[in-house]
């Protein structure tokens, strides 16, 4: 009796009849379903002979599943046992006592508290299901019974030694409490087929008819592979499709998940309900694809194996192999191994032929290919040892190879002695075998004729002394003209070709025919057609004997494409020396323009009691000449103009724009106005009168007097003040930066000044970095700011030489110094 015609009862309980089936009828194949009993043969009383000799076997069927049940139950304890050895670093004996300690506490079944103890260690996704039931479970029994059923499934598919004997576990530890009655479990082949590889509660023959599914076959279970999420079926009936035990239950449910772990899918896994499957809640479904996901280790080492006798089918790993034979440019054969009646490899069956492979004898591939290899080539197992090779090769898994290897007779009444390449190697359980029959002639004229092609080269042969002339294929191609006509001579050459290159060609014919010399030259083919191809001709005189000339061999070759490929190159070359020299032009007057506005050195201004200094730092590398700007200016009414700027871009454009701005800040000034006036000024000359440029500054004006500074700012970095040792930006004021929209207003700050006060305007370029935020770069220019050298002078000076700005950018610094 089979472990899926077994019921096991939990392990301290007692047996309690199927929730879908409390009364349940015998099954198809004759056995009793579980929770019955039979009194015996046609109904024997208990007290005839028959009917005592019924209630022995029930009573030894009730025992050995106890048995079962108690081992595996005993497998579980001890898994649990190890579990408490690891946590609390105690020895076998002690966790065991702890145990039975903890059980007798928590008032549940050893085996209920050991499963509980492996869910919590594990933490997989029977344990996710196992919390799921406990969430959604109204009763006590039906909690217990879920965490123990899902891992007794798994203890059993885990000492199951073949996917039969995991179907048969799922079906009696996981599937039957769910009303389940039948289960199947198919393998995926690469090619798209299905292979039954293990079920239970199907009788024996409707498992031997549904053990392979070909590819694009519709079935339910090809549905859970294509779908992917898994298919719930209410009944089959509302399907239309075949699948195992279908006519037993035409009405039933129908489950297919796919079974799959690491992102790939190894089969499917379909369980079978005897009536209509109502919906089922989430802790069910999530169940189900637990159990599916245990079946994918399982089928990950799956090997389909060939039946006796019956013919081969295609199995899933010869398939793939197909599709590679297909794609080798070598002749090449997959076989599969022919068991005969007693289980033995009695020859390798021909499976697929591909395309390239020529038979030794002649015969047509469709002939070769289904055949036994013995039966194809006989000699095979003869001197040549081809079919030892083969079948060692199988045996083994081992590759081998030979270069030139002599295959003498391989097919009878045809007297063959071939010289061949061979290759054989193990693929799953099928072999490739590529056979290439040696032919150097044939290969070498092959491989001339295809460089010719490829080349765009023509041959030519001419006998001087007959006149004859031998032109290939691809020279009449390269000539226009079709394989019937003529061939055209040599010495009439130059009548085919443009008018400008006769010089050349006449150079060419004296050194072949006059000089005997080979010689080359390069002209314009003008074809019937009317097209025109540049050619390149080869020849070389052959003499006799005696030194005459009698023949003239050679080549043309079509350089049409190198010739215009050339051309263009040699225009893109001008083009390029063209825009370089532009740009450099552009460059260096952008620069001029520049250096011209500001000066990189420029001489300090002289105000009572106020020290200026400027620094103006250009870009380093000249395509990079950009918009900053500075100013520093005593205004008429005594007040001194302090600013610094930034226009966005860089070239002609954004020095332009830099001068303007410049120039109309200057001219503003002269009102009298408030840095936060001129720049709302400013932002109305930026975003009407240069074509919308953007810009960032700070505008400052400076009292003698007071010793104050009314300062503001679009955008840009707030002034830094050095007052003794410490130095810190500004407060912030607001201000957004110039030209982005049409009327802006800017606030202002005042500053009373301390003598030996230093204030530092400075643009980005100073601090700005590519693989820093500016926050880091802003603190170590405050870092450098604190040890102030005795000058203004020196103290700008030592800023440019310490800045970590590596963007290339111009730099502007106005610095002043209260005396």
């Amino acid at each position: 009796m089979s472990t899926s015609e077994q019921h096991r009862e939990r392990p301290g309980t007692e047996p309690r009849p199927e929730p879908s089936a409390p009364v349940a009828p015998d099954r198809a194949d004759g056995t009793a379903r579980p929770g019955t009993a039979r009194p015996g043969a046609a109904g024997a009383p208990a007290t005839s002979p028959v009917g005592r000799l019924a209630a022995t076997v029930e009573r030894l069927r009730s025992e050995v599943r106890a048995a079962q049940a108690e081992a595996e139950g005993r497998a579980l304890i001890e898994l649990a046992k190890g579990i408490l050895v690891e946590r609390l670093g105690c020895g076998p004996a002690q966790a065991a006592r702890q145990l039975a300690e903890l059980t007798e506490q928590a008032g549940v079944t050893p085996l209920e508290f050991a499963v509980e103890v492996i869910n919590q260690a594990a933490r997989d996704r029977v344990a996710e299901v196992t919390d799921a039931f406990l969430s959604a479970a109204a009763g006590a029994p039906e909690r217990d019974t879920a965490a123990v059923r899902l891992r007794a499934a798994e203890s059993g598919l885990l000492a199951a030694h073949d996917t039969q004997a995991v179907a048969d576990s799922l079906l009696e530890h996981a599937l039957r409490p769910l009303g389940a009655v039948a289960v199947a479990v198919w393998a995926a082949g690469a090619d798209g087929s299905l292979t039954l590889a293990g079920s239970a509660g199907f009788s024996p023959a409707e498992a031997t008819r549904w053990r392979y599914v070909p590819p694009e076959v519709a079935t339910v279970a090809r549905r859970g592979l294509t779908e992917r999420t898994g298919q719930w079926f209410a009944s089959l009936a509302d399907t239309g499709l075949p699948t195992v035990g279908r006519h037993p239950h035409p009405e039933g449910g129908r489950v297919a998940v796919p079974a799959g772990t690491g992102g790939r899918i190894h089969g499917v896994l379909e369980i079978a309900w005897p009536g209509p499957l109502e919906p089922q809640p989430p802790q069910v479904v999530r169940q189900v694809e637990a159990l599916a996901e245990l079946c994918a280790h399982t089928l990950e080492t799956y090997t389909p194996r060939p039946e006796t006798g019956q013919e081969p089918r295609v199995l899933p790993d010869a398939a793939e192999l197909m599709d590679l034979a297909d794609g080798l440019h070598d002749p090449a054969l997959v076989l599969v191994p022919h068991i005969d009646a007693s289980g033995q490899l009695a020859d390798f069956r021909i499976q697929h032929v591909n395309n390239r492979f020529l038979d030794p004898a002649g015969r047509p591939r469709a002939v070769v290919s289904g055949a036994l290899l013995l039966e194809a080539y006989p000699m095979a197992a003869g001197r040549s040892e081809l079919f030892q090779r083969v079948e060692r090769v199988y045996a083994t898994g081992e590759s081998f190879r030979a270069h030139r290897m002599r295959l003498t007779a391989l097919v009878d009444q045809v007297p063959l002695s071939a010289v061949a390449d061979i290759s054989i190697s193990r693929h799953g359980s099928s072999v490739l075998l590529i056979w290439r029959i040696e032919d150097e002639a044939a290969r070498l004229a092959s491989l001339l004729q295809h460089a010719q092609r490829l080349g765009r080269i023509g041959g030519f042969e001419e006998n001087l002394l007959t006149g004859e002339i031998t032109w290939n294929d691809q020279l009449f191609h390269l000539y226009g003209k079709s394989p019937s006509s003529s061939p055209v001579p040599l010495e009439e050459l130059p009548a085919h070709a443009h008018q400008d290159d006769a010089v050349p060609l006449g150079r060419f014919l004296r050194t072949v025919l006059h000089r005997r010399r080979p010689a080359s030259a390069a002209f314009r083919l003008q074809r019937p057609d009317g097209v025109t191809r540049h050619i390149r001709v080869v020849a070389e005189p052959v003499l006799d004997a005696d030194g005459r000339l009698f023949v003239v061999r050679g080549a043309y070759q079509d350089i049409s494409a190198q010739h215009w490929t050339e051309v263009a190159l040699a225009a893109t070359r001008d083009q390029l020396a063209h825009t370089e020299q532009q740009a450099t032009e552009r460059n260096r007057l952008t620069l001029q323009l520049q250096h011209a506005i500001m000066p990189p050195a420029q001489a300090p201004l002289q105000v009572p009691g106020l020290e200026i200094a400027v620094r103006y730092r250009p870009a380093e590398t000249e395509q990079l000449v950009g918009g900053d700007w500075y100013d520093a200016v005593v205004l008429p009414s005594g007040l001194v103009l302090l600013c610094v700027g930034d226009v966005a871009g860089h070239g002609i454009e954004a020095a332009t724009s830099m001068v303007v701005l410049r120039n109309a800040l200057r001219g503003l000034a002269v009102t009298g106005a408030g840095p936060g006036q001129l720049l709302s000024w400013l932002n109305i000359v930026a975003h009407h009168l240069t074509g919308a440029v953007t810009a960032t500054a700070v505008c400052a004006l400076y009292d003698p007097g007071r010793r104050t500074l009314r300062w503001a700012r679009a955008g840009h970095l707030p002034p830094v003040l050095v007052r003794g040792t410490d130095a810190a930006p500004l407060p912030l004021v607001r201000g957004m930066l110039l030209g982005a929209v049409p009327e802006a207003v800017y606030e202002e700050a005042e500053l009373d000044f301390a003598p030996e006060d230093t204030l530092l305007m400075y643009t980005d370029g100073l601090i700005e970095r590519r693989d820093r935020s500016v926050e880091e770069s802003l603190t170590h220019l405050l870092t450098t700011a604190r040890s102030a050298p005795k000058t203004l002078d020196q103290q700008l000076d030592r800023l440019l030489t310490y800045s970590r700005s590596d963007t290339d950018d111009d730099t502007c610094i106005v610095g002043i110094r209260v005396a």
